[in-house]
């Protein structure tokens, strides 16, 4: 099997080295999909290549996906597949542009440096060539969720856009602290602000663009702030169940 992976960055790599198949690599600077062919063998193409491939796999930008879709579409001969983050734009694009094909829209739920992990599945569209390449991620000790567009998306508002505003926030309200005078719960803090902040803030600033979770955080840190003490022990009590 022939895999065009269209986005040779982080994710990108990170779905081609999980299966074993033969890789192309195709990307908006040409440089960065020789690299990938070099580190992770295969071979480079343009992205306006006229050749076809079993399967073609996204790993674009989430506001990039739906022109990316309709335009490597065609280049799959079987299966479509995106690792992009998003679903249910995902989908839907696919199915319009690949409705005679096996779909898939994969996401990994941790960061490349961090696999394997859970990786969110949606299979719109299950057929041999899709199921051989969840295997190979199965295979390298990917725990597959099974799941919904719209669950995965609604999942999406509060553990990524949602647990990213509410982390940054507190790293642009929190003032320095000496060290002696540090508590767990700070320092705890501290080092999930370190891990959002050691990475690309273009996708950071995708995730809340697309599920929009830092109105929520705002509002609850709203009504902790105009909270008398009583209201405050009810919103504490509250945050605990």
């Amino acid at each position: 099997m022939n895999v065009l992976v269209v986005g040779a960055g982080a994710m990108g790599r990170w779905f081609a080295e999980s299966i074993d198949r033969d890789l192309a690599f195709a990307d908006a600077d040409p440089a960065v999909a020789e690299d990938a062919a070099r580190e992770l063998g295969g071979r480079a193409v343009a992205l306006d290549t006229e050749d076809s491939f079993d399967a073609v796999c996204l790993a674009v930008p989430m506001p990039a996906l739906g022109a990316a879709v309709e335009r490597h579409a065609p280049k799959a001969e079987r299966a479509l597949l995106d690792v992009s983050g998003v679903m249910a734009d995902a989908v839907a694009a696919m199915a319009e542009h690949a409705p005679d094909r096996e779909r898939a829209s994969l996401h990994p739920l941790f960061g490349p440096e961090n696999a394997p992990g859970n990786v969110a599945v949606v299979a719109d569209e299950p057929g041999p060539v899709t199921d051989d390449l969840l295997a190979d991620l199965e295979s390298r000790g990917n725990a597959l969720v099974e799941t919904t567009p719209e669950e995965h998306d609604e999942a999406m508002s509060t553990v990524q856009a949602g647990a990213h505003a509410a982390v940054l926030a507190f790293a642009l309200a929190a003032d320095p602290v000496p060290e002696g005078l540090r508590t767990p719960v700070y320092d705890d803090l501290a080092d999930l602000v370190a891990q959002v902040t050691d990475g690309d803030p273009r996708v950071y600033a995708d995730i809340q663009a697309t599920f929009d979770g830092a109105e929520g955080v705002a509002t609850a840190a709203r009504r902790l702030a105009d909270a008398d003490p009583t209201e405050f022990e009810r919103l504490y009590r509250e945050a605990g169940e």
